[in-house]
């Protein structure tokens, strides 16, 4: 972000194919975020759109906006079997729903058909026709 651009303008709805999001999912969150917070100096904050159901740690650098979260992996989430932690990448779309459809008629694989999630928006995970993963995210407005 230049120095003359506002907190406002860094914050507007990201546009169709950006990556707006980076999520970490890990099997100890203690740890991870001391690790980030050590090595990188993020700062962290639980989430006030996910409130107290769950910690979800947002992070940012020197107090800026939040450019993602972490959170430990529960078993129910993954179907009863966990993967590995890993990073999550999030494009932003106009419409989970349609863009989903079409990557899956262009070969790649829904992992988790679209979601809700509550007070942010919707969201769903493909693997390309290679395996890469990635998740795909409508925000609601005004969530950002």
């Amino acid at each position: 972000m230049s120095e003359n651009a506002t907190a406002a303008e860094a914050m507007a709805m990201p546009k169709q194919g950006e990556f707006c999001w980076t999520e970490i999912a890990t099997n100890n969150l203690e740890a991870c975020k001391s690790f980030y917070a050590n090595v990188f100096g993020w700062e962290l904050s639980q989430s006030k759109a996910v409130g107290e159901e769950m910690e979800y740690q947002e992070f940012n650098i020197s107090g800026g906006y939040p450019m993602g979260g972490m959170f430990q992996m529960q078993s129910e989430m993954y179907g009863g079997e966990m993967p590995p932690p890993h990073f999550v990448s999030y494009v932003a779309v106009e419409n989970v729903d349609d863009v989903a459809s079409k990557a899956f008629d262009l070969g790649g694989t829904i992992v988790s058909p679209p979601l809700d999630i509550p007070n942010v928006g919707r969201f769903a995970v493909i693997q390309d026709p290679t395996g890469a993963s990635f998740s795909i995210l409508t925000l609601n407005e005004g969530t950002i």
